[in-house]
């Protein structure tokens, strides 16, 4: 089987794998790599591991480590983005297309264009891309996209006040669902929970493990419990600093450690 690693292509960071050949490659690094769209810039986001090629995933290969020249050729690329911006942007309003565009990006080699679009009906394209093909003289691919991708390619900030995480670090979007915020004793305003793409933050997802395993293992709201203090009844916790609070008595209510409770 051969060496393959994970490498990050285009704004939308889809994977693919390609076998290194020859080259000793590091996460992180820039290549040159051979892809079934045509030649493509890449970052290396996955270790070296063996891989058996299927019907399903492509194999492609390295070409070489990205050199300064590759690097120029890649600022050239993106001024050949923008333009293409113009022109993909300009048929799109003349065939009275409903999209909403988000990105325009060549190949490395500038032999294929990919059009990153979002809508939410099924869009008959195909006098568009004889349109497109026929003005920018390069073969055109049209990839719909959900509101999730279309942040992770465009960016921005978070209400952490940091950049979105599937720009920084998210290969792939997990299953968010309103349960977690309400496992984790979130305020259940959806407003409060979404994302700059409208759907759950991707992060809810993160502790979500830790919590539910915290809670199986611990007695539950309304259980009575033992303490240090006597005989109460748990009525909040705080699963992060691993704390139950306990009602003794009426209007008594003492804080404690997991490790000082146990069931009645």
């Amino acid at each position: 089987m051969p060496m393959v690693v994970g490498v990050i292509v285009r704004r939308i960071k889809d994977k693919v794998y390609a076998q290194t050949g020859k080259y000793t490659v590091n996460l992180n690094d820039k290549v040159i790599l051979e892809t079934e769209h045509g030649t493509e810039f890449g970052v290396v986001c996955e270790k070296e591991k063996n891989m058996q090629p299927t019907k399903d995933v492509y194999i492609g290969k390295i070409l070489r480590i990205a050199t300064e020249n590759d690097l120029k050729r890649l600022v050239n690329n993106e001024n050949k983005n923008a333009q293409a911006r113009v022109t993909v942007s300009k048929k799109v309003q003349e065939h009275k297309l409903d999209m909403k565009l988000t990105c325009v990006q060549y190949t490395f080699d500038r032999t294929k264009l990919f059009i990153y679009y979002t809508s939410e009906t099924r869009v008959d394209f195909r006098e568009l891309i004889k349109d497109l093909a026929h003005s920018l003289k390069t073969r055109i691919q049209m990839v719909q996209i959900g509101v999730r991708d279309e942040s992770k390619i465009v960016g921005g900030v978070g209400v952490c006040g940091k950049q979105l995480c599937c720009q920084i670090f998210l290969k792939d979007f997990s299953s968010v669902t309103i349960d977690m915020a309400k496992d984790q004793d979130l305020s259940l305003n959806t407003s409060k929970l979404s994302g700059l793409c409208g759907r759950l933050m991707c992060c809810l997802a993160y502790e979500y493990d830790n919590y539910v395993c915290f809670k199986n293992k611990h007695p539950k709201i309304g259980e009575m419990v033992i303490t240090p203090n006597g005989k109460g009844k748990i009525v909040s916790i705080d699963c992060i600093k691993e704390t139950f609070n306990v009602e003794l008595s009426e209007n008594n209510i003492k804080t404690f450690k997991a490790s000082q409770i146990k069931k009645a």
